[in-house]
């Protein structure tokens, strides 16, 4: 019987996931949490076989959660069940060396099949998020473009741009031009939204 600790703070989801997985004949969820904190203290106190654990939670996240399983040593597994695509949540989870990072829209059965995987020894990352992980430290900018890019952030207009970075309106509207070409986007919000999302800004 595979034990498992399950954190989640939408109360609905938490209580779909725990019955699912309490379904499966060699699966059993001892408890759940809906803040980082209290996850932390039932699972340095009942050493499930896997925790698995979202990120967004109030009082400690679900990563802070993997750090500190980490650094006390506990054999407890971790998996990070996520809506998040985010480069830096997830180069942090690889560093706490978390045993899964899944994205919740994954299906059940295939989820239900990664926990096994994991108990067995494997270390399963969701394709997507490995994908954007590598995208993402490609950053196709140049400092002078992110430094306009930077100011379009805050809401500056061109002529803004241009007055606070010294340059002409026309060159400002070239370094526009070459930020959209290169991140295949088509306006300003585009961009640093783009950006943003990679930590490149």
């Amino acid at each position: 019987m595979i034990s498992l600790y399950l954190a989640e703070d939408q109360s609905l989801l938490a209580s779909a996931l725990a019955q699912l997985l309490d379904l499966e004949d060699d699966l059993h969820v001892l408890g759940t949490a809906a803040d980082g904190q209290q996850a932390w203290l039932d699972i340095s106190r009942e050493i499930p076989d896997i925790a698995i654990l979202d990120i967004e939670m109030p009082k400690a996240t679900g990563l802070d959660v993997a750090d500190w399983i980490h650094q006390a040593g506990i054999k407890t597994k971790v998996i990070i069940l996520t809506t998040f695509a985010q480069q830096a949540y997830f180069e942090r989870a690889v560093k706490a060396q978390v045993n899964g990072y899944l994205l919740k829209d994954l299906p059940s059965d295939d989820l239900v099949a990664d926990i096994r995987k994991i108990y067995a020894g494997a270390t399963i990352y969701s394709p997507e998020l490995v994908q954007n992980m590598v995208t993402a430290s490609k950053n196709p900018l140049t400092e002078r473009e992110l430094d306009v890019l930077r100011a379009a952030a805050d809401g500056a207009s061109t002529k803004e741009i241009a007055a606070v970075l010294f340059l002409s309106e026309g060159t400002v509207r070239n370094y526009l031009s070459a930020i959209f070409s290169k991140l295949a986007v088509h306006n300003r919000m585009e961009a640093v939204h783009l950006a943003q999302q990679n930590k490149w800004l």
